[in-house]
């Protein structure tokens, strides 16, 4: 991946979960919503500057972000998401 974010934004990769009903029926990607569970791969420069916010959030995070937020790219055959850090609302530990 070549994406280098700018300012306060950041490069995340979704999360797949495979979802199984309680009756142990597998859904299929199209029948279910899109994860907001994610993976920080990049940071912009105005975050890691800032050294309370470059405590918080380091790349390899696995985060929870806004439904519809950011920018989606496809590069690699990969799908990546571009969005500021104000979008991402907790990180999982």
């Amino acid at each position: 991946m070549n994406i280098k974010p700018l300012g306060d934004r950041v490069v995340i990769k979704k999360v797949e979960v495979e979802e199984k009903t309680k009756s142990g029926i597998v859904l299929p990607n199209s029948a279910k919503e899109q994860p907001t569970m994610a993976e920080v791969l990049a940071i912009g420069s105005a975050i890691l500057e800032d050294e309370k916010k470059s405590k918080e959030l380091k790349v390899g995070d696995k985060v929870i972000f806004s439904k519809y937020s950011g920018t989606e790219v496809k590069m690699d055959d990969e799908e990546y998401t571009i969005l500021k850090l104000n979008d991402i609302l907790a990180v999982v530990e």
